[in-house]
């Protein structure tokens, strides 16, 4: 819109006025991707805040051929999912550390928990690896915890697009995560060593 280019160009000169006219025309889309994704008002509400902070922090690096919201709507789910991955390890540190495992529970033991930990840490790395386009719809809908519907409200598409996006992004998925299969067995090759020996 004009009126953003113009406020936009004052609020990069330092003009207060001009960002809050900025805030007041777009922060109530901020928050209702804030609140979807978030599932909490309050937090919504002061990520709201922050999302703003960052746009005001970053307007250098708008580039004014390009609309104003969907590159603001971009740090609001950036910033909602960075919460909600610390959530999850904030939730995964006190569950860990508020039970106690009896001596016979031995799927709990210190080296099982280490590999479970191990092993969602190389998940998520594995998802930061993956193009965006199938990376967002992933981290909406297993962080965010958001069905096909709300997830297509936030991306702009279709339900069946994201099924589409969420279905391709978790064959990716797989595909990273599982060992070369191509690779032989360490056995094998020892043994295919003392065959050409002999």
């Amino acid at each position: 819109m004009a009126e953003d280019a113009v406020a936009i160009e004052q609020a990069r000169q330092g003009d207060a006025d001009a960002f809050g006219r900025l805030f007041q025309s777009h922060e109530p889309a901020v928050r209702r991707v804030c609140t979807r994704l978030l599932n909490d008002a309050a937090e919504a509400q002061d990520a709201t805040s922050e999302v703003f902070l960052r746009a005001r922090q970053r307007l250098d690096t708008f580039r004014s051929e390009e609309p104003f919201r969907p590159w603001l709507l971009g740090i609001a789910k950036h910033h909602c999912l960075d919460r909600l991955r610390r959530r999850q390890r904030e939730i995964a540190l006190f569950e860990r550390a508020a039970s106690e495992p009896a001596p016979s529970d031995a799927p709990s033991s210190p080296l099982q928990r280490a590999l479970q930990i191990e092993e969602r840490d190389r998940i998520h790395a594995a998802i930061d690896e993956l193009p965006y386009a199938y990376r967002l719809p992933l981290a909406l809908r297993y962080f965010g915890e958001l069905d096909y519907a709300g997830i297509a409200e936030i991306l702009g598409v279709s339900s069946g697009q994201v099924g589409s996006l969420i279905y391709r992004g978790k064959r990716l998925l797989r595909a990273a995560l599982q060992p070369a299969a191509d690779e032989p067995a360490p056995g094998r090759r020892r043994r295919g060593r003392r065959k050409e020996a002999s």
